[in-house]
């Protein structure tokens, strides 16, 4: 069955409260991504105004994800003990309110502070996120599901892009300006707008069924009706404890994929390939544009080939892209290259939603996939910055780039193949 169709077949399967949690963790995992992306977008024109180099910047992306493990482990403990539903509306509202701020740091260093405590923020809402959506949505096109889901990211990526190229330096037509620039501090109060998702959250979200049920459970617990299962629990958590340093490696690998070609990668087209901003901000929708198709076909072949084989696939076929997308001599052949790796880069990232949430118990679902999640973003923290230290020392932006991407992309794919197939997991509450 060809990705479209499956897509059209099960998204009918979903029932009116089931369309609303998708939704919403698919618009929650945009708008977060948005956030984090207009910074990457904006790191020569911050460089600028605070007269340092590009890989200064650069370190705010480092704190960003340095923070976000403790934002997993706290958001995560806090949703599998109060529910996924208001832990999501906290996150949202905390990393909304934080990009707010950052618009008025007054010096690099507030701006680095306020970045750590977005990372925090952005660390919670993936796990959170995860485990309110596949403890709801139907087993069935689980991998279709995690695949549009995933490109939430890519969705945040395209938004800011877009934002970058209407807005940093506005419209000018035929030496009119019909749109003023706001720079990357009116970027930043563009940011803040995810708030209002909060909202359509408390109105029309659910609560995962799966933690109501577990919920009672605990409650049936404490009154002494199932005594004697905390010990099950605990054993149940240490055995797990093998696979989850394992799902760190394999995130500490997935996330080099994206970053190492994400981050430093506006920041090359502006300063080594010598870019105008529209045509960064251009560039950077079509990639986007590329996330999203990767990450619904890749997802879709999850169902089929199964998790391991499709993230296998993807991060190999990466590998060909590089000459167009590091060396490419014209805007449209980078802008090609870019496409055709980002297509890859979050193909295999489609299937990460699903498959760390099959592989994760009930009593930590909201915890333990994001953390690891996060704990990768952590190992490879300093990866935007060694990047354009890199670049900035050798004088050569495209084989930092090349050599980020053939190497992980073969370690990734290493990975995957040492991992347990999950593909289509019963969600219980136990």
């Amino acid at each position: 069955m060809l990705p479209c169709m499956s897509l059209g077949s099960d998204f009918q399967r979903l029932n009116g409260a089931q369309r609303h949690v998708f939704l919403a963790t698919f618009l929650g995992w945009t708008l977060d991504s948005l956030d984090f992306f207009l910074l990457i977008f904006c790191v020569k024109a911050i460089a600028g105004e605070f007269h340092t180099a590009p890989s200064a910047i650069m370190g705010a992306v480092f704190l960003t994800q340095a923070f976000r493990p403790a934002g997993a482990f706290l958001f995560g403990i806090l949703a599998d003990r109060f529910g996924r539903r208001p832990i999501l509306m906290l996150n949202i509202l905390s990393f909304a309110v934080i990009e707010l701020a950052c618009a008025f740091a007054p010096t690099l260093s507030s701006l680095l502070a306020l970045r750590a405590l977005f990372g925090l923020a952005m660390g919670g809402e993936w796990g959170v996120g995860a485990a309110l959506a596949f403890e709801t949505l139907p087993r069935e096109g689980r991998g279709v599901f995690s695949g549009i889901l995933q490109e939430g990211y890519a969705m945040g990526s395209i938004l800011a892009s877009a934002a970058f190229a209407l807005f940093f330096d506005g419209i000018v037509v035929h030496g009119v300006r019909i749109l003023p620039g706001v720079g990357w501090r009116g970027l930043f109060v563009l940011g803040a707008l995810p708030a209002i998702l909060v909202f359509y959250v408390r109105a029309r979200v659910p609560e995962s069924p799966v933690w109501i049920e577990g919920a009672r459970k605990r409650m049936a617990r404490r009154a002494g009706a199932l005594r004697g299962t905390k010990a099950g629990d605990l054993s149940r958590l240490l055995n797990y404890l093998p696979s989850f340093l394992f799902l760190v490696l394999l995130m500490t690998a997935f996330m080099s994929f994206s970053h190492g070609t994400q981050d430093l990668y506006p920041t090359f087209l502006l300063v080594w390939a010598h870019l105008t901003p529209e045509m960064v901000g251009l560039i950077g929708i079509l990639y986007g544009l590329g996330s999203i198709a990767g990450g619904i076909v890749f997802g879709a072949l999850s169902e089929r080939l199964g998790r391991k084989k499709a993230i296998v696939m993807a991060a190999l076929l990466s590998i060909p892209v590089i000459p167009l997308f590091a060396y490419g001599r014209s805007a449209w052949v980078l802008g090609a290259g870019a496409v055709l790796m980002q297509f890859m880069v979050q193909g295999a990232w489609g299937v990460v939603p699903a498959y760390l949430t099959e592989l994760a118990p009930a009593p930590v679902r909201a915890t333990a996939p994001g953390l690891a999640y996060q704990l990768g973003g952590l190992v490879t923290s300093w990866n935007g910055k060694a990047q354009a230290l890199a670049a900035e020392h050798y004088g050569n932006y495209p084989a930092v780039l090349a050599v980020t991407v053939a190497g992980v992309a073969l370690l990734l794919a290493g990975l995957a193949l040492l991992g347990q197939e999950a593909r289509g997991r019963e969600m219980t509450a136990d």
